[in-house]
Formats: C-alpha cells, structure tokens, sequence
C-alpha cells in the first residue's frame, strides 16, 4: 500500500499526466460527433450509422485484453506513444475512406488505439499517486478528458466549416501525434517492477481474470451500465439532432456547450466521491442519460436539443472518474494492468452495447420510439448501479472504521 507522503504534489505531474489526455481527446472530440453524420454522407441509413458509431466500442473491447498484457510488458510510456501514432493513422484512414466499409475499419482501429490510451493513462496514475489523493487525482483525469471534448466539438465546427465533415479527422489525428509526443517525455515509473516480473514470469490476463472473477462480474455489470449509458449519449444526440434538421456544425457547437458544463463539474465529482460515497457520482451518471432520452421526442429545434444535452452533461459530469475509481479501488497490487484489461473489457462491452441495442430498435422502430425505450431501460439500470455502488460505499466505511479501531 502506498504511503502517505507530503513530498508528493501532482503539479510535478501534471503535464505528463494530464496532458496527453487533453490532447488526444481534442481529437477524439472532434471526430465523436460526426461519425454518424460521417456514415450518412457515405450512403449509410440510421441503423448503419449507428453501428459505425458501436464500432469505436467494439474496437476498444476486441483491445481491452490484448491492452492489459501489452502495458503489463512494454509500460506505460512506449503504449502511450504507440497508441497515439496508430491513432493518428485510423484517423487518417477515416478521413481518405470512400466508403462505409472502410470508415467501419478505421473507426474500429481507432477504437483498438483509444483503449490501450485509456487503460496505460489510468495505470501510470495509479502508479505516480499516493492512495490518499487518487480519487481526487483520477477525477481530474477525467476532467482533463472533458477539457478536450469541450474544445474538440468546437475546433470540429470550424473543421467541419472549412474542409467539410472529413477535417475533423485531419484534425483527429494531428492530435493523436501530439499525446504521442508529450507522452515520450514522460516517466516510466513501473519499469523496475516490470523488470522483476519478466525475471518470474509475467502473469497471464485469464490467471488475473480467475482470482478476480467475482469482484470482475459484480461491479463489472455496474460498469457496463454506466458505459452504456455514455455511449448511448454520444449516438441519439446526434441522429437526433439531423432528425430535426440541426446541420452538421450546430450539432457540433451543440456538443461543445454540453462539454463545458460536463468540463466544470469534474472537482466536484472528486470531492463527493471521497467525502459522499462512489453512489453519490455513479447513479447521476445512468440518471440523466435516462430521463435525457426520455425527453428528447419532445424537442423539435436546436434549443430543445441543447437542453437535452445539457441535462445529460451534467449526470456525466458528476461522474467523473468513477469508472477509473472503482477499478482502482478494486485492482491489486500484483497483476494490476492485467485487472485493469478486464475492468476495461467490462466498459467496453457497455460502450458497444449501447449503440449496438440502439442500432438494433432503429432497424425495427423509429427514433423516437427507440428513444423512449432505452429511456425505461435507462431507469432499470440506474436502480441496478444505486443497489452495488451502495453496497460498495458501505464495505469502504467498514474498512475504515476497522483502520480507526485498530
């Protein structure tokens, strides 16, 4: 268990920690609100673009394993600067593809890149910060994560204006090139552990996965739906808003509104996770998706639409951190990057499910009807995330009132 230590500040790591995440996500930023919007200009209907955009999620999960591994071997640094320039050439890819088939390829590479990113930034973190700090310090993590989905939908408009929908993917991958470069000048701070299990034997993902199997199903189903409920987000808003006519660049600018305020609210999610419980971050997150979808059938303008989005940012923003945290808390201290893999896998089959199920009602319903279902579902799930994350809340009290009593 790491100690508590006054030597430690996290300016000293900022930059290394926090800005690749930036960067990369200016990018990602960009590209998120347009793949739908991309695929119907390729001759896609609303079902297929929808599935495109699921194809970002299956990407990340077809990698999740493969990731933990990888990070395990190679460390943080050399993942960050592999991933990012891979990136950068599916972004590429989506940008010369002149058709669906070959934006699907790129939008799962990409996919595949964005969660050996994810999982090697949220490995390095627990890695550099004490344990006292690491809530606060990973729901800056996803603050600085919503600083560049504020500023992406926004450089996107102008992207989107000047070189139509394929300059957000110009714009997608100078990004990627740049996490690579910041993250070269980064520590490696597990290169001496890596060096001890290379002398033992580094242990497998399905040894991790085994010893880990109940804590991995329980509060990896709670992850599945608080992913779900992100990426469902992510897709109706934006075949919403062509439903009424927004154009490309006022869905856009849309986003970019709803990132500042899902941007803003990341210090607040790190207090009440440490001094009201992960329940406190976890339910707003399901919640607001839910009654988002709900009420986005009632909204015929672009003003409705940025309410909507508005509501949904604001449940995100309380969230912030709390899938990172929850599997911090839970990973041990051997065969960590290994449980990460996992805990990754688990938010990527809620990443795919949500706009694979949506994809799905829109081949047999229409939007708004598909809407509504997934805003019931949304309930369902918010009632499933209160019932463990509470339970989780009560164990950690339990834990420190038996540290306080010995």
């Amino acid at each position: 268990m790491q100690q508590v230590t006054t030597e430690f500040r996290l300016r000293d790591v900022a930059l290394t920690a926090y800005g690749p995440t930036v960067v990369s996500a200016i990018g990602h930023g960009a590209v998120l609100p347009m793949l739908a919007l991309r695929a119907r200009e390729l001759g896609a209907d609303l079902g297929t673009a929808a599935f495109v955009v699921a194809l970002l999620g299956i990407g990340q999960m077809i990698a999740s394993l493969p990731a933990g591994a990888l990070v395990a071997r190679v460390g943080e640094r050399r993942a960050l600067v592999g991933a990012g320039v891979l990136d950068a050439l599916a972004m590429i890819g989506g940008g010369l593809s002149g058709s669906v088939l070959w934006l699907s390829v790129a939008v799962v590479c990409s996919g595949m890149m964005w969660t050996v990113f994810l999982l090697a930034r949220q490995q390095f973190m627990i890695e550099v910060v004490p344990n006292y700090y690491l809530a606060r310090a990973l729901s800056m993590l996803g603050g600085s994560h919503r600083v560049g989905l504020f500023i992406g939908p926004l450089l996107g408009a102008l992207a989107v204006q000047t070189w139509g929908i394929r300059g957000v993917f110009w714009l997608g991958a100078l990004m990627a090139l740049c996490a690579a470069g910041i993250a070269l000048v980064m520590p490696d701070p597990g290169e001496q552990v890596r060096r001890e299990q290379a002398a033992t034997g580094h242990l497998s993902v399905w040894s991790v996965m085994r010893a880990h199997r109940r804590t991995l199903v329980v509060l990896g189903s709670v992850v599945v739906v608080i992913s779900a409920s992100r990426s469902l987000r992510t897709t109706l808003l934006p075949l919403w808003a062509e439903h009424v006519h927004m154009t490309p660049a006022e869905t856009s600018l849309v986003f970019g509104i709803a990132a500042a305020l899902d941007m803003v609210l990341f210090y607040p999610a790190g207090w009440l996770m440490d001094h009201r419980g992960r329940r406190a971050v976890a339910v707003p997150v399901v919640l607001a998706v839910a009654v988002g979808t709900l009420l986005l059938p009632l909204t015929h303008e672009i003003v409705g639409v940025t309410a909507v989005a508005l509501l949904m940012a604001l449940g995100n923003g309380l969230g912030a951190g709390i899938v990172m945290t929850l599997g911090a808390d839970a990973s041990p201290a051997v065969g960590r990057a290994q449980f990460l893999g996992a805990w990754r896998f688990a938010g990527d089959i809620g990443v795919t499910g949500g706009p694979v199920g949506l994809s799905g009602l829109l081949a047999i319903a229409p939007l708004a009807v598909a809407c509504v279902v997934a805003g019931v579902l949304g309930l369902l799930g918010t009632a499933w995330v209160a019932a463990w994350t509470g339970r989780v809340d009560r164990t950690r009290r339990a834990g420190r009132a038996g540290e306080r009593a010995g």
